[in-house]
């Protein structure tokens, strides 16, 4: 299965239609941008898993979750600066044989992930 995400807006009890998502390699020098995606109505890659299994690589890696853009795109106001404007998650693959699944439940003051199944 490789590696997926998906997104829960916590405010509205909904997916998070529209959030942008990007994918970084994080193990050797600069995080190397690898995947960036818009997320579909049911909060997740429209295309699938980010990585599919023969993708996925042991290391480290980097999801950012555009917050601040996604909650102004549903109208709501938020301060400026957001207190949540972008949700960075580092995470390694151990076994890229396995899937990894981080979801994210976020709103604009708060998130919560772990490793799915």
């Amino acid at each position: 299965m490789g590696l997926s995400t998906h997104v829960l807006d916590t405010m509205h009890g909904c997916p998070a239609a529209g959030m942008a998502v990007s994918l970084f390699a994080t193990g050797a020098g600069e995080p190397r941008l690898i995947k960036r995606v818009v997320l579909n109505a049911d909060g997740r890659n429209p295309d699938g898993p980010l990585l599919a299994t023969g993708e996925l690589s042991a290391g480290t890696y980097r999801l950012v979750f555009e917050v601040a853009d996604y909650f102004r795109s549903r109208q709501v106001a938020l301060p400026q600066p957001p207190f949540l404007d972008r949700v960075a998650l580092d995470f390694g693959v151990a076994d890229p044989q396995a899937h990894y699944h981080v979801p994210l439940l976020v709103s604009p003051w708060s998130y919560a992930t772990y490793r799915g199944s």
